[in-house]
C-alpha cells in the first residue's frame, strides 16, 4: 500500500499513511454511514480560486523599501491554509530582525491572519491593509482540507534545501492546527475519508503544461511528515459501505472555513489588531506606511503588485451543497473529490490531475463542471455501489 496520499495519488485511487490519510478501524457497520444528497439543485455556491504557484516554492525572502524592511509570504499554490502557521511563523522572524514596535501586513487571506497574530504574539503592534476581508479572498475560495504539498513547488526547481524548509513549515502548522481542534464552531477538525475505486475505462493523459507541453514534475515531499498522521487501511467487501473494486478508509484534517476565518479575525481583533482597507498598485505605496516592518501576503496579487512573474495561476472551482449535519466523511471516487465542511459539502473535479488548471488565470465559475462533479458523486448512492436504504435522489 503507498505510504502516502496526495492530489496526486488521490486520482489513483490509493491512500496511505499521509498528507490526506490516517488509520481507522476497520469493519465499521454501513448504517453508520448517512448518504450525501447529491443533486445540482442541492448546489448553493460555486467559487473559482486563482492558486498562486511558483517553481521554486513560496517566496519568504526581504527586501528594503526606504526605511521599511518587506518580508514576502506569497506563492503556496494549494497548500496556503495548510502551511500557513508554518510558513508565518518564517516569515515573523524575519520581521522582527528590524525589532518593531509596529508592523503592517499585507492582505487579509489565511497567510495574512496568521502572519498578524504571530507578530502580535511577537510582542508588536499590527495594522492588517487590504482590499478585502478573508470571506471576500481567495483564500475563502479554497476546498478546505490539509494538503501541504499541494502544488508547492517543481522538484527540479526548489532549492537544495526546500525540502527541509517545507518540512519545517509542515510541522509547525500541524502543531499549531491542533490548537484549533474542539473549538466552538469547528475550525479545524479531523473527518473520515474513503477512497473508491471502480473498474473504468483508462482515463486520459492529464494535460500538460501549455508553457513546457509536458507534465510537470510537482515536489512531493509527503514522506517527512508520515509519521504525524496514522495509516489508512483498504476495508474488506462486506465492511465497505459502497460495492466497489477496492474501498479504503482512512481520516483527513479539515478547515472550515467560514468560522476558521471569523475565529483569526476575532482573535487578531482582541489582541488590539486593527485593519484598515486599502488597495496597493505599486510597492512605495507600502514603503509610505512609514511602519519598520512589513509582512507582503498578496498571494496571487502579488504578480501584478511586484510584478513577480514567477507565479504562475492554478485555477480551482469548487461547488458546495446544503451542509449535512448527519454527513461528517470525505470521498474520493472517479476523479470527484468531496470536503464535509460545516459551511457547505465541498464538490470539486480534479480531473487532469495536479495539471488542472494551470496556467489558467480565469476566475469565471462554470457551472457545468460542478453539475457533471454532482451528478458523478450521485452514482455513490445509488445501487448497485451504495449499500445503504434508497436516498431521495436515487
Amino acid at each position: 500500500m503507498p505510504a502516502l496520499l496526495s492530489r496526486r495519488r488521490l486520482l489513483q485511487a490509493s491512500l496511505g499513511s499521509g498528507l490526506l490519510a490516517a488509520c481507522t478501524m476497520p469493519g465499521a457497520p454501513v448504517s453508520s454511514l448517512a448518504p450525501i444528497r447529491a443533486r445540482t439543485d442541492r448546489i448553493i455556491d460555486i467559487a473559482v480560486c486563482t492558486r498562486p504557484f511558483r517553481a521554486a516554492g513560496p517566496r519568504l525572502d526581504t527586501e528594503r523599501l526606504g526605511d521599511t524592511l518587506v518580508v514576502h509570504n506569497y506563492g503556496h499554490g494549494g497548500s496556503g491554509w495548510s502551511l500557513s502557521w508554518g510558513s508565518s511563523a518564517i516569515a515573523v522572524a524575519k520581521a522582527m530582525q528590524a525589532n518593531p514596535r509596529e508592523i503592517s501586513v499585507i492582505g487579509c487571506g489565511v497567510l495574512g491572519l496568521t502572519s498578524a497574530i504571530l507578530a502580535q504574539r511577537a510582542g508588536a503592534r499590527v495594522t492588517i491593509y487590504a482590499a478585502e476581508l478573508l470571506p471576500q479572498s481567495r483564500s475563502a475560495r479554497a476546498s478546505g482540507a490539509w494538503t501541504p504539498d499541494s502544488r508547492i513547488a517543481l522538484a527540479s526547481a526548489a532549492g537544495p534545501g526546500f525540502a527541509e524548509l517545507w518540512e519545517q513549515m509542515a510541522r509547525t502548522a500541524y502543531k499549531t492546527h491542533r490548537d484549533y481542534l474542539g473549538l466552538p464552531g469547528a475550525p479545524v477538525e479531523w473527518a473520515d475519508f474513503y477512497s473508491v475505486a471502480v473498474e473504468e475505462a483508462p482515463s486520459r493523459r492529464p494535460a500538460a503544461s501549455p508553457a513546457t507541453g509536458e507534465d510537470l514534475d510537482f515536489a512531493a515531499h509527503g514522506r517527512r511528515i508520515a509519521d504525524l498522521t496514522p495509516r489508512g487501511v483498504r476495508l474488506s467487501p462486506d465492511a465497505a459501505p459502497f460495492r466497489a473494486r477496492s474501498v479504503q478508509q482512512s481520516e483527513f484534517m479539515i478547515f472550515n472555513i467560514a468560522d476558521y476565518g471569523h475565529t483569526l479575525f476575532n482573535d487578531f481583533l482582541v489582541a488590539g489588531g486593527q485593519y484598515r482597507h486599502a488597495e496597493f498598485h505599486h510597492p512605495s505605496q507600502i514603503a509610505a506606511l512609514g511602519t519598520p516592518a512589513a509582512i507582503n501576503c498578496t498571494g496571487y496579487g502579488a504578480r501584478a503588485l511586484w510584478r513577480d512573474d514567477s507565479l504562475t495561476p492554478v485555477r480551482g472551482q469548487i461547488a458546495r451543497l446544503i451542509p449535512q449535519a448527519d454527513v461528517h466523511y470525505g470521498l474520493f471516487y472517479r476523479h470527484v473529490y468531496v470536503v464535509p465542511r460545516r459551511d457547505g459539502i465541498v464538490v470539486q473535479a480534479l480531473d487532469g490531475g495536479d495539471m488542472k488548471g494551470y496556467g489558467d488565470a480565469s476566475e469565471t465559475v462554470d457551472r457545468a463542471e460542478s453539475d457533471r462533479a454532482v451528478t458523478t458523486l450521485a452514482e455513490l448512492f445509488r445501487p448497485p455501489l451504495w449499500r445503504g436504504a434508497p436516498t431521495a435522489s436515487s
